[in-house]
């Protein structure tokens, strides 16, 4: 691989980074950056992404995405952009990895039930829970709680955040108040995250049955790389195909999201980190691609994301956070004692942490323990 070039000027640099929230010795020689990476991928939360669901519930099968898989294909294709940028891959990397560390069980699904239970006490939203588990409830250090991770890539983690909660976050949350922009690996990291998922649904939902090949064709985005495809090699079927469609796909978007960055940085004049945050969003896609985007995003959540069968998935999934979490909320002695004193100090929170901790599996098992008649034990 060729030598990487100086970073340009509006890069992130790690040398100059806004700080910790506890002073640290410098990570030599390690960057900043590359130290905040290495504490996500250690921390307990990255590895419970493994049992978390993207779409499909883990035990669906071996082969469908999870939240862990999902995050390293982001890392990956964030790093590509990045590196086409010429801006830090290794903050755009660390942000890619922890942006669902906050995610609850059951995907999406998980989080509207535990926004619901926690409705009357502050709401949830997965980003800021990835703020709190690398600012708060991570324990692993002896002298702070968190991973103590630098002020760039705990901005990159809050993607979104109302004006109540931007109040409260002091330094992080002025950009919201401000209406300024993150750094421009976070935006990089927010769109890879959507080149991700956009193809491995498609993916996944043509390896799951709910989707065909036939009814992808009305996505245009689709249909043009199934056609040079399909030129390309007639022959071809199965999974093989699928692969080289989608493939093509994610180039294509990198490609264009690349190009529109560059021609959005260079139309705004941007010289530096600070004028990258207060322009506008510089992160993005053309208007054709957008478009074309939105297109098959809106064909995923029709004939995907609201098919009769994830459905029934998601209600049981509903059902299992709303259960446990009144359970929890009005008899905390079936809590372990950790988890008592933890309600005793922060409440409600305090179970809404629990349970946005719990794996899948793991979410299912505590329902069956506390529900299941058919076994007692311990």
């Amino acid at each position: 691989m060729s030598a990487r070039p100086e970073l340009a000027a509006y890069a992130a640099i790690d040398a100059q980074t806004r700080g910790r929230l506890h002073a640290e010795p410098p990570a030599a020689p390690r960057g900043e950056f590359q130290r905040d990476r290495d504490r996500i991928v250690h921390s307990t939360a990255f590895r419970r992404l493994e049992y978390k669901t993207q779409v499909f519930v883990n035990h669906e099968g071996d082969h469908f995405r999870t939240r862990l898989t999902h995050s390293l294909e982001v890392a990956q294709i964030g790093r590509t952009i990045a590196r086409l940028l010429n801006i830090s891959e290794e903050l755009t990397e660390a942000v890619s990895l922890a942006h669902d560390l906050g995610h609850t069980p059951f995907g999406h699904a998980g989080q509207d039930a535990l926004n619901a239970c926690m409705k009357d006490h502050g709401g949830f939203e997965h980003n800021l829970q990835s703020l709190r588990v690398v600012d708060r409830l991570e324990q692993r250090y002896a002298e702070f709680d968190g991973l103590n991770l630098c002020f760039e890539t705990r901005e990159g983690i809050l993607k979104h955040c109302s004006q109540a909660n931007a109040r409260e976050l002091g330094e992080l949350g002025r950009r919201f108040l401000d209406k300024q922009q993150p750094s421009l690996e976070a935006q990089v990291a927010n769109r890879a995250d959507e080149i991700a998922y956009n193809n491995h649904d498609v993916d996944d939902g043509l390896r799951s049955g709910l989707l065909t090949i036939e009814g992808l064709m009305q996505s245009r985005l689709f249909a043009r790389h199934h056609d040079e495809v399909m030129a390309k090699y007639p022959q071809l079927n199965g999974r093989r195909k699928v692969h080289e469609i989608i493939r093509r796909m994610i180039n294509t978007l990198i490609l264009d999201l690349v190009a529109t960055t560059r021609a959005n940085l260079e139309k705004a004049g941007v010289q530096s980190l600070a004028d990258v945050r207060g322009a506008p969003p510089l992160v993005g896609f053309s208007d054709e691609i957008r478009e074309q985007q939105y297109e098959l995003k809106q064909y995923l959540r029709k004939n995907l994301y609201q098919h009769y069968q994830v459905m029934r998935m998601t209600s049981k999934a509903a059902r299992i956070i709303q259960s446990l979490f009144d359970t929890f909320l009005n008899e905390q002695r079936l809590l372990s004692p950790e988890h008592q004193e933890s309600v005793q100090r922060d409440g409600a929170r305090a179970i809404s942490d629990y349970i946005a901790g719990m794996t899948d599996r793991y979410a299912m098992r505590e329902y069956r323990r506390i529900f299941g008649v058919e076994e007692i034990s311990i």
